[in-house]
Parts: C-alpha cells; sequence; structure tokens
C-alpha cells in the first residue's frame, strides 16, 4: 500500500517479470479520493515483448493513512483514447 499519491503505481511484477509497465502517470485529484490517469504497456507472452501503449484511470481512497484502490477504468484503445479527448473538448469549449 502507499502513503503518498506520488507512490501509487500500477507497475506488476510476477515470476520476476514485469507484467504491466507503468510508463507515466498525472495525478488528477488528491485527498481522501485521489484520481490518477496512467500510460502503461502490458508483457505479451507469446511474442515475449511489450504491446501497445494502453491507458487506466483509477480512484484510491485514503484510509488510516494508506491508499487502497476502490475502481478503474481502462481505456480500451487509442481510438477510444481519442474519443474521450474529443468529447471532453467539446464539453469544455
Amino acid at each position: 500500500m502507499a502513503a503518498s499519491v506520488e507512490e501509487l503505481t500500477i507497475n506488476y511484477e510476477e515470476d520476476g517479470v514485469l507484467i504491466v509497465k507503468e510508463l507515466d502517470k498525472e495525478v488528477l485529484s488528491k485527498g481522501a479520493w485521489a484520481t490518477l490517469i496512467f500510460r502503461y504497456q502490458q508483457w505479451d507472452r507469446r511474442k515475449e515483448e511489450y504491446g501497445p501503449d494502453r491507458y487506466t484511470i483509477r480512484r484510491y481512497q485514503k484510509r488510516d493513512g494508506e491508499y487502497s484502490a476502490k475502481s478503474k477504468f481502462n481505456i480500451s484503445s487509442r481510438d477510444q483514447a481519442e474519443k474521450i479527448i474529443a468529447a471532453l473538448q467539446g464539453w469544455l469549449n
């Protein structure tokens, strides 16, 4: 568990292999509830290489000084990410 937002990561290792490799993250909100968006790659065991960039939005709740994951939304493709961006830009403009 992480005590600060900066410590939160989605890196995941299994049998000495980094299965989920975090490439970048942005903190969208901090506090008792924190929201972060991550850019990552996932290890493809068949090809023995990392796949294309993926994105996930994660919500964490801080309780007793530690953050724990509460929900997540995985953006399934670059196309879906671009549609989310376009929708938000349309609403904000």
